[in-house]
């Protein structure tokens, strides 16, 4: 096992443009790292850079305390695996396993020992005579997993494993990557655009925008004291409630009541995540801040029901009353099925002790 280390790692392609913009980021050994961001943020190029699949610009990536920077992805000790299984289809899952292992002229016995150990590991004693064609994706996952595990590497590196699987299959797979990872106890390093999958798995969450990183930090510390509006708006489903605290147009009655002394601060974005949201008479009094809506959507999702509502003000100006009118649309988490009506007036509230302040021109979390 060994940690991995990043120090200003940079890539940019011919013509100027820079995919990775100077990351530095220290895993762990033994860490189970997930690099999560929207498409194009550089978090698989990150990756590949580590893996030696592609050339680093600038910067170095050390595993184990070794500069790796010009050595071939086969001599760095790691293992990978694809989103699209690698495998090789004329030949057996047996073969597949033992395949990297023979190149590497590995005694017949500790190929044999080590495919043993991951068929027992992943549960493919049943397939391992099958060629993959003969297999499901989930199998076909597995024995991709299978193949990196025998291996017996220094670190572990995903590259969207599970975005070919359907939504069933995915979550077992998420449970099975856990599992087997902290058995093992191997640095991994796993790259999602899968929100949900990133904040299950990790032990650590990497948030990358536009080559750059937004924030580190555990999933819950991302998720309940996010650094940016980014992280804000990407991290949960549905988004954080944003709504910028500019103009004195009718939004947010008593909007007061969430900042010290009633000052409320220009220039800045008010955010409160939808569970941290209440009807106001479904059981919650009208103590904190208040918006009045017109329910512009309703998803009835079994145990709970989202509505999505726009400010229903006037666009006058009144005493502590600050936001923006029509404004974004805001989204409450309600428990339960809720009979309610597209159009319909609701009076919503929240805790201001659950609410964030940000930024609006520099995007960063205000403490």
């Amino acid at each position: 096992m060994a940690g991995i280390t990043l120090t200003d790692v940079r890539k940019t392609y011919p013509g100027g443009q820079e995919a990775v913009k100077g990351i530095s980021l220290d895993i762990p050994d033994g860490d189970f790292t997930v690099l999560v961001g929207p498409s194009g943020c550089g978090k698989s190029t990150l990756l590949r850079m580590v893996a030696g699949l592609e050339a680093i610009t600038s910067g170095t990536v050390s595993i184990g305390g070794r500069v790796v920077n010009d050595l071939e992805p086969a001599d760095r000790d790691i293992a990978m695996v694809f989103q699209n299984y690698a495998l090789y289809p004329h030949m057996t899952v047996r073969g597949n396993l033992a395949y990297g292992l023979k190149n590497r002229k590995m005694p017949a016995p500790e190929i044999e020992r080590r495919i043993e150990a991951a068929a027992k590991a992943l549960e493919i004693h049943a397939f391992l005579d099958r060629r993959p064609g003969q297999l499901s994706g989930g199998q076909r996952q597995r024995v991709a997993m299978g193949r990196a595990i025998v291996r017996e590497p220094a670190a572990f590196l995903f590259d969207e494993p599970l975005s070919n699987l359907d939504a069933k299959l995915r979550v077992q797979m998420r449970a099975e990557i856990r599992r087997l990872q902290a058995r093992l106890a191997t640095t991994s390093l796993y790259v999602t655009h899968d929100q949900l999958e990133a904040m299950t798995l990790a032990d650590r969450l990497v948030v990358l925008n536009g080559g750059l990183i937004e924030q580190v930090g555990t999933p819950i510390e991302v998720y309940e004291k996010p650094a940016s509006l980014f992280v804000a708006s990407f991290i949960g489903s549905p988004a954080m409630n944003l709504v910028p605290l500019e103009g004195a147009v009718t939004g947010i009655r008593h909007l007061d009541r969430v900042f010290p002394g009633g000052r409320i601060p220009t220039g800045a974005v008010l955010g409160v995540r939808p569970e941290h949201m209440s009807v106001v008479g479904e059981g919650t009094p009208a103590s904190g801040p208040l918006l009045d809506l017109a329910i512009t959507a309703i998803e009835a999702v079994g145990a709970e029901t989202y509505i999505y509502g726009a400010f229903a003000g006037d666009g006058t100006t009144a005493g502590g009353i600050v936001a923006a009118g029509r404004g974004p649309e805001i989204a409450v988490r309600m428990p339960g099925h809720v009979r309610r009506q597209l159009g319909e007036r609701v009076l919503v509230t929240f805790d201001p002790a659950q609410s964030h302040l940000f930024d609006a021109r520099s995007g960063r979390r205000i403490d």
